[in-house]
């Protein structure tokens, strides 16, 4: 077995496109790889700078077309090493390390255009409806196909309160549609909300692993048990990852048995890895779901992956992202970065999650995106091999953490979206000024939630309110999301008298997923006689 080591390293279990900042000795000769002559390699590199440096036809930037190769080579290793130029380092880290003002979005450059990977929470992008997937086909009327990652942070950033008006091609419509956005402040948020949705169940969302989430994670159980939580739904959905070590910590609440959390394996031995629990840190005296969809990847699938294999609880919602890659960061002479995938990680049963990616990155980001995606991954489990968690039960590797019970994404229409995310921020305009007059009528949030309603005036005093403001209105299409914007509208309410804490009580409430998993916690309580 790889012995257990607990080093004071910070490692990449990685979000899909989110970049950390790591430290470690340079690469030596002895990396590279003995199929090929690499010094033969480098001559030839050598002669090819030579020969365009005397004789191209215009003088040669070095610094972009070197940048551009370092790019292709790394782009032929896997989706998640990459070189990061010394100009945008900085801006890079900046993202997880504090604060910025922009549209806020994850993004990866595929097929030529801008891809959202997923909006940064509560951000503009959040609020202005921009879902996973979308292209960004023009920024301000300019085409953006084949745009460079400078342009995109020079074009995208800025002053908040600035506005940019971006093209979107959504996969699933036949037509681009223009959307508005409010450049704000971006937050770096990890654990967004925590409280206890009745008497005994308690809801925690969590965005992302950063440096203090696991403190978070742990003084929210510790306030949700002190209020009577016996159950737990833990929401990792669209929760892109990030340290490994946070990732550990997290999973390390909800196990108290001496088992293996995850373990990495890497070429070189000091790559590889066992994290283990400790059996004197975890909480064993609730129920665990833990909900997850196609956009829960790295660090979350390695907490989804430690619960189900080992029993704790169950795994709710969609099959999540399939990244099961470690990444170490080294800073070079000139002040760049190169982040080189060192390790796989596998769940406690052996599973590696990590999808294939033979078929290019183009595929590999947008094949998670497809609507038939569930029935597809199950065609291909077919042959894979299977493994047995802690009880007994059969889970699949090699392709994320499918969950113990699916349930699928609700899809909304395109003019609901464009009406509950319009950068006018129509909803919540409108849950402000209704309840300005009303705040005093209601005792707390658990007594609005269970009294008050969206009724059928109020739904259409909304939508008069919208047409009043220059929007146009497709009233079929709200009626056929008419349950979905009673919910938002009913949140927006909420938050405006308590706080964004209550926007979340109210919402979550009505969400399909979270209502169908709270179906399950008497399942998920049945494991809590093996801990």
């Amino acid at each position: 077995m790889i012995p257990k080591n607990r080093k004071k390293r910070l490692l990449i279990a990685g979000a899909v496109t989110a970049v950390f900042l790591f430290t470690a000795a340079s690469v030596g000769p002895a990396a590279y790889s003995k199929a090929v002559n690499i010094y033969d390699k480098i001559r030839v590199l050598n002669q090819i700078i030579s020969i365009v440096n005397e004789n191209y036809v215009e003088p040669v930037n070095w610094d972009n077309a070197l940048d551009g190769a370092f790019l292709g080579m790394l782009d032929e290793l896997d989706p998640h090493s990459s070189y990061i130029p010394r100009d945008k380092l900085e801006e890079v880290n900046e993202e997880y390390q504090g604060r910025f003002e922009g549209i806020g979005i994850e993004f990866d450059l595929l097929g030529g255009y801008i891809t959202v990977i997923a909006p940064v929470v509560d951000s503009p992008s959040d609020r202005a409806g921009l879902q996973p997937g979308d292209k960004i086909v023009a920024i301000d009327g300019d085409d953006a196909y084949e745009i460079t990652r400078e342009e995109v942070y020079r074009t995208l950033r800025g002053p908040k309160g600035s506005a940019v008006m971006i093209t979107i091609r959504r996969p699933g419509l036949e037509e681009t549609f223009d959307v508005e956005i409010i450049r704000d402040q971006i937050p770096i948020y990890s654990l967004i909300s925590s409280f206890m949705i009745d008497d005994r169940t308690g809801y925690m969302r969590l965005t992302r692993f950063a440096s203090s989430t696991s403190d978070e994670v742990s003084s929210a159980i510790d306030r949700l048990r002190s209020e009577g939580m016996t159950r737990l739904i833990f929401d990792l959905r669209t929760n892109g990852g990030g340290y490994l070590e946070q990732a550990v910590n997290v999973a390390d609440l909800f196990i108290t048995t001496p088992d293996t959390l995850v373990y990495t394996a890497g070429r070189k031995s000091e790559m590889s890895e066992v994290y283990m629990a400790n059996n004197n840190r975890g909480y064993d005296d609730f129920a665990v779901i833990v909900l997850i969809n196609r956009w829960s990847a790295s660090a979350s699938e390695i907490v989804a992956g430690a619960v189900q294999d080992l029993d704790r609880g169950l795994v709710v919602g969609e099959t999540s992202f399939g990244k099961g890659l470690v990444q170490r960061q080294w800073p070079l002479k000139d002040g760049s970065a190169l982040r080189v995938t060192i390790a796989r990680y596998y769940t406690p049963s052996g599973r590696l999650i990590q999808r294939p990616y033979e078929n290019g990155i183009r595929d590999y980001y947008e094949d998670f995106g497809k609507k038939d995606r569930e029935e597809m991954l199950d065609s291909l489990r077919t042959g894979k091999a299977k493994y047995k968690t802690k009880k007994g039960r059969e889970v699949y590797g090699g392709g994320g953490i499918s969950p113990d019970v699916h349930v699928p994404l609700t899809e909304h229409t395109p003019g609901t979206s464009r009406l509950v995310g319009h950068p006018k921020r129509l909803t919540f305009n409108w849950g402000t000024e209704f309840a300005k007059e009303r705040k005093d009528g209601w005792e707390n949030v658990r007594s609005f939630k269970n009294k008050f309603q969206i009724t059928d005036t109020l739904l259409d005093d909304f939508l008069g309110y919208v047409e009043k403001q220059d929007v146009e209105v497709d009233r079929g299409e709200i009626e056929e999301d008419s349950r979905y914007i009673r919910s938002v509208l009913k949140a927006e309410v909420a938050g405006a008298i308590w706080g964004k804490s209550a926007y979340y009580q109210i919402f979550v409430s009505n969400d399909p997923q979270v209502v169908a998993a709270m179906s399950h916690l008497d399942e998920a309580s049945s494991f809590l006689s093996s801990h």
